[in-house]
């Protein structure tokens, strides 16, 4: 019996121990989280009414749940509030990320010290299962390379091609018969979001591949890569987002959850991609040379036939041909139909330029582009963009960033700020990127780029932000020489935000015939 009790007694003394010791360890990195939490709140300081309370341990967890429908938003009001338009947004176990809309400040993180603001290895590991190698996922020689080899897709030649054989063909074809159709019902209420979407969609496969998909059609095929495609983005963004990593990297090692969904979704996305590439290839072996040459024959052609990179660089480019160009010309035309007068603005002028060839037209739209450009200050496709720190720096406002710190700079709150844009911000008013020359033409004024970084800025500025405002113009100039674009009554859209923006349950509108 002694020995039954001593062995009893020895047994629950090693689970003790083993306990306290598990403990001990579980301890400790609480402990380090706790301290590193108050030595943060210690050295930061949040000038400002609107800038969030900080605990130890949890940082802003609370106001951060609270505002989670609306966090771009939320963050637009406390960074326009604080002074210096950089504040510190402390997330739990100690963790920091600086939220900026100094223009200084982003020049500083796009252009001066571009070095040192990379992506950053969080943002590569966060996105990587889509994104993989792609250039919106990579720095360094990666980088440049798909850069070098993609910047020969915009040169003059190719933007024309792109207006005159692919934007038009898709416009007269496709998007213009769709809603002439709509029109003569007076009754079918269309998504105009996923019209766009669509649009944008055979548009990029065709100048960048070579590929028609065809999603653009009377029938609505079912859009599998789509949807895929956006559970996809929503996911990696969520990840981007959430307050503890552990969880979503807990969930995608037993495959449960949002990362068992998106692993088949990236799946789905993947086959496409694999799908548009090899035939590529095989046109490629089948004939020596090519009538013209796309930005996918481009990279085979270099030497990169891997299959995970080159369906990589498919990815990207969807992703920036798709959904932004979409984005922005979705809340372009509800804007539009709030504001008659800018509507009959751009009515004249396409009126006006109707004679010239389709390039030079669109080259010419003026107070068109203007337009735009006005709807993305207010509505950006790209709300808020990140970089993270290579090492230690001192911003020009004044803040330290110790390396490794992510910091964000919100192009939504730079479009939102007085200082930038006076008292009438929230107007939507082009004359603001215009000014008139000697005979009283509408010139076209642009605003620093580091003040609009709608499309970056600097080494990494949008190579297509040419192509994109030539289709968008198209678009527009095709759409309301023929059609009223009318939301549905009652609907007030909510701007989301993903990898791009959307509007919350996309667009329903009515198209009317244009008299006259």
């Amino acid at each position: 019996m002694f020995n039954q009790i001593l062995h009893s007694t020895s047994t629950s003394t090693m689970i003790d121990l083993h306990l306290s010791t598990s403990f001990l360890f579980l301890l400790l990195p609480l402990t380090f989280f706790f301290f590193k939490s108050i030595f943060s709140a210690l050295l930061i300081k949040h000038p400002g009414k609107y800038t969030p309370i900080s605990y130890p341990l949890i940082g802003s967890l609370f106001p951060i749940l609270q505002n989670s429908h609306r966090l771009i938003q939320w963050t637009s009001d406390i960074v326009n509030d604080c002074p210096t338009k950089t504040f510190l947004l402390h997330r739990p176990l100690g963790r920091v990320r600086v939220i900026t809309a100094n223009p200084a400040v982003v020049q500083h993180i796009l252009k001066t010290s571009f070095h040192l603001y990379p992506k950053g290895k969080a943002a590569r590991n966060n996105g990587f299962d889509l994104l993989g190698d792609g250039i919106f996922n990579t720095d360094g020689d990666g980088w440049k390379f798909q850069r070098q080899v993609s910047s020969h897709e915009f040169n003059t030649k190719s933007l024309r091609k792109f207006v005159e054989h692919v934007v038009d063909v898709e416009l007269n074809d496709r998007l213009l018969p769709i809603l002439a159709t709509s029109a003569a019902t007076g009754t079918t209420v269309l998504n105009f979001e996923d019209i766009l979407q669509r649009f944008a969609f055979d548009n990029i496969c065709n100048i960048a591949f070579g590929y028609d998909p065809a999603y653009l059609m009377p029938s609505m095929p079912e859009a599998i890569f789509a949807t895929a495609f956006d559970e996809a983005v929503t996911i990696i963004t969520g990840r981007l987002r959430t307050n503890l990593p552990l969880i979503w990297k807990l969930k995608r090692i037993l495959n449960i959850g949002s990362e068992k969904r998106l692993r088949i979704a990236v799946g789905v996305v993947r086959e496409f991609a694999n799908k548009v590439t090899k035939e590529k290839k095989l046109e490629l072996q089948q004939k020596s040379s090519l009538d013209s040459v796309d930005l996918l024959s481009r990279f085979l052609n270099s030497g990169h036939s891997d299959d995970d990179f080159v369906a990589d660089i498919v990815i990207s480019f969807i992703l920036a041909g798709r959904d932004t160009t979409s984005a922005a010309l979705t809340w372009f035309f509800w804007l539009l139909h709030k504001h008659p007068r800018v509507e009959n603005e751009i009515l004249t002028e396409i009126k006006n330029k109707s004679e010239y060839p389709i390039y030079d037209e669109v080259k010419e739209l003026v107070y068109t582009h203007a337009s735009l450009c006005e709807s993305m200050r207010l509505y950006p496709p790209v709300p808020m963009d990140g970089k993270q720190a290579a090492d230690d720096d001192i911003l020009p406002d004044g803040t330290f960033m110790k390396k490794g710190c992510p910091i964000t700079y919100h192009i939504y709150a730079m479009g939102r700020s007085e200082e930038l844009w006076g008292s009438d911000w929230a107007e939507f008013r082009p004359e603001r990127w215009l000014e008139k020359d000697i005979s009283g033409r509408w010139i076209f004024k642009p605003r620093d780029a580091y003040e609009y970084p709608v499309f970056q800025a600097g080494p990494r500025v949008c190579l297509g932000k040419e192509m994109a405002f030539l289709q968008m113009k198209r678009v527009v100039a095709g759409v309301l020489r023929r059609f009223k674009v009318v939301p549905v009554a009652g609907i007030e859209p909510v701007y989301v935000s993903y990898f791009t923006a959307k509007m919350k349950g996309g667009l329903p509108v009515r198209i009317e015939e244009r008299n006259g």
